[in-house]
């Protein structure tokens, strides 16, 4: 017993950290700041952490959404609230929360990232044995599909067009996007354009440097045979289901009205070097929501959540604090379980390692080992 209390985590008095938002920044916070001994509470609308990096695969493959899940309570207990923020009382240091119930704060960590269309987001208050089945309803979608349209070609809709043709390669699969290099701008150019030869390896037709005109009309996610899509360069084409990969935003419900002063155009956070929120010394943004010029991506979150925590600790015991500095990119991606392309650290990738270190198990180990939880 003796040795097991020298071991204990002292807790840090006076201290209470709110963490908003339980993405892989929100997990990748509360964890550091357990294993710290600050008292904290994770705030998030769903009771599980949403794996949305393995979304796409769960969209086509039966039985795979309940690994995406992971339960917060089974983690951090107490410490989690299930609920939607609507407001901060900076004054007051209290987060508000959508049925009235406040919770006091004495540092603050904005973790919302980012908001999209369904399959490659899910955030809707819900249960997470109803987003699994949402997932399990959406594959017999894909399954009843002889043809699929997929709009957008950033990296959303590049991995969701391979992930459809590897698991039914009999079907029709037509990506469209807008512009004429696929995946994202900040990738190596080598990296986007062999994600176009791997999409062409696997018979997916592209119609490049064209956008959907009556896309506000269509129904998505739904199998309706042979409905009629209609592009600004004149061509039709008919399909069975429409996907859209487009409109990825900032998660900013929670914090805009509070933080109005120190948004950026499209609704991120405005922080310094330390990642602190323009004019507040006890408020960070994490991940997505944080205006740092580098692509949004669940590794990065992970690296701010440990500036921030380790700057929390810093500011209470008067040391320097931390700086968060931009790198070389680093982005995988998955292909189908069977390729990938990508970068590492500015280099690219040869595809037989993106496929072993990311697109068979979409990095789904990290976070059940995250969780401190056993993949079912």
């Amino acid at each position: 017993m003796g040795i097991q209390a020298s071991q204990a985590i002292q807790p840090v008095q006076g201290v209470h950290v709110v963490v908003v938002g339980g993405g892989f920044g929100g997990i990748a916070a509360a964890q550091q700041l357990k294993s710290r001994g600050f008292s904290f509470t994770l705030i998030d609308m769903r009771d599980a952490f949403h794996h949305n990096v393995a979304a796409l695969r769960a969209s086509v493959k039966p039985g795979f959404a309940q690994r995406t899940f992971i339960p917060y309570a089974e983690t951090f207990g107490e410490s989690f609230v299930q609920g939607r923020v609507v407001r901060i009382d900076t004054e007051r240091k209290m987060v508000v929360l959508e049925e009235g119930k406040e919770i006091q704060y004495t540092h603050l960590l904005l973790c919302t990232g980012t908001d999209g269309a369904f399959p490659g987001k899910f955030n809707t208050v819900a249960s997470h044995q109803t987003a699994i089945q949402t997932y399990e309803d959406f594959v017999k979608q894909v399954q009843e599909a002889d043809s699929v349209l997929v709009i957008g070609g950033g990296s959303t809709g590049v991995e969701m067009a391979a992930e459809i043709k590897t698991e039914y390669p009999e079907k029709k699969v037509v990506l469209i996007h807008s512009r004429l290099a696929l995946a994202d701008p900040e990738l190596l150019p080598s990296v986007r354009q062999e994600a176009k030869l791997v999409l062409l390896d696997k018979r997916v037709e592209l119609l490049l440097g064209h956008k959907v005109l009556n896309l506000s009309e269509l129904q998505l996610n739904v199998t309706r045979r042979n409905t009629v899509v209609t592009t600004d360069k004149g061509t039709s084409l008919t399909t069975d289901l429409i996907i859209s990969c487009i409109g990825l935003k900032i998660n900013s419900a929670a914090y805009a009205s509070s933080f109005s002063g120190c948004l950026a155009e499209n609704g991120a956070l405005k922080v310094n070097e330390h990642l602190q929120v323009q004019g507040f010394s006890n408020v960070y943004a994490v991940g997505d929501c944080a205006d740092v010029n580098e692509p949004k991506m669940a590794y990065h979150a992970g690296l701010h959540a440990a500036v921030a925590v380790s700057n929390i600790g810093n500011s209470l015991s008067g040391t320097q604090l931390t700086s968060y500095r931009t790198g070389s990119i680093t982005m995988l991606l998955a292909m189908g379980r069977n390729d990938g392309v990508g970068q590492f650290n500015g280099l690219k990738l040869p595809r037989f390692l993106v496929t072993l270190g990311k697109s068979r198990d979409l990095l789904l180990w990290k976070s059940w080992r995250e969780m401190e939880q056993v993949q079912p």
